[in-house]
């Protein structure tokens, strides 16, 4: 089952995005691109919703549909 966390994603002073998720506490992620930054959130994201589950908790994320938005990020 697939589901859905929207990640706030920031460019940081120093150069690396910093990425956090209100629907999954706890989940920061850095890394020096947006696709570096978003696999290592996923990662995270993993681990944290499995620590979850061993803990009988269940996420609040949605399921994804047939249909949902999705924000394609192009490089200049």
């Amino acid at each position: 089952m697939e589901q859905i966390a929207n990640l706030h994603i920031e460019k940081l002073p120093e150069g690396v995005y910093l990425a956090t998720c209100d629907d999954i506490p706890g989940l920061i992620a850095q890394g020096r691109t947006i696709t570096e930054t978003v696999e290592i959130a996923r990662d995270v994201a993993k681990k944290l919703l499995g620590a979850q589950a061993e803990r009988h908790q269940q996420s609040k994320l949605l399921t994804v549909k047939d249909s949902f938005d999705y924000p394609l990020i192009l490089g200049t």
